[in-house]
């Protein structure tokens, strides 16, 4: 059976453009808002647009943050884009302290007052590590950012890839089975599709 990726539906989040997006680099992919269910899906997406307190207390309501955990805990893939790899991080400083899924510890903070803010639009990614979810993309490929604050991990080996806007940002991580992304691969034409479709044959390898 061909391996499907889970896209997780938690109210907050561009769910059909990301589904499309993996529809067109020939990944099986469906949105799924039924935490029992993650754990059936051979690689999971948490995605997310909007504010970071208003996505935990959707977390929470919805009886997701067990599943979650349950699925980083069965070694596949799982994948946060924008919000969603904020969440992955132990707390933000939007709009207050807000706790986060403490999956990766570091804290999330406003992007400086010397940038304009939101970064929004096309920039360079500078890659710090070689690892398969970047299989032929190399550092200054240009993705699609939109985003007001970032992510500042503890520990350095979780940086991946990092982007200059006002000072060098997280904008991939990874702690092994877990990665994010700040920008969107979804809207990021050829190489964000690339992405996605890296990722897809990561959860192909990790299923078969």
């Amino acid at each position: 059976m061909k391996p499907v990726v889970g896209i997780v539906d938690y109210g907050m989040g561009n769910l059909r453009s990301v589904e499309k997006g993996f529809e067109i680099v020939g990944v099986a992919a469906e949105v799924c808002s039924i935490p029992d269910k993650f754990i059936s899906y051979d690689g999971l997406v948490l995605p997310g647009v909007g504010a970071f307190r208003d996505a935990m207390e959707n977390l929470n309501s919805l009886d997701m943050v067990s599943a979650l955990f349950e699925y980083i805990d069965s070694g596949r893939n799982l994948l946060g884009i924008c919000l969603g790899m904020q969440l992955l991080l132990s707390c933000s400083e939007e709009h207050g302290r807000s706790e986060g899924l403490d999956v990766v510890p570091g804290r999330v903070v406003r992007l400086p007052d010397n940038v304009k803010v939101p970064h929004m639009g096309w920039n360079v990614i500078d890659i710090k590590k070689k690892v398969p979810l970047l299989q032929g993309i190399e550092s200054v490929t240009r993705f699609y950012f939109v985003h007001s604050f970032y992510c500042e991990p503890v520990d350095e080996e979780t940086r991946v890839a990092v982007t200059p806007y006002g000072l060098d940002f997280t904008s991939i991580l990874r702690k092994g089975n877990v990665w994010g992304m700040q920008f969107h691969p979804e809207k990021s034409s050829l190489m964000g599709l690339r992405i996605l479709e890296n990722f897809g044959k990561m959860v192909v390898e990790k299923a078969s």
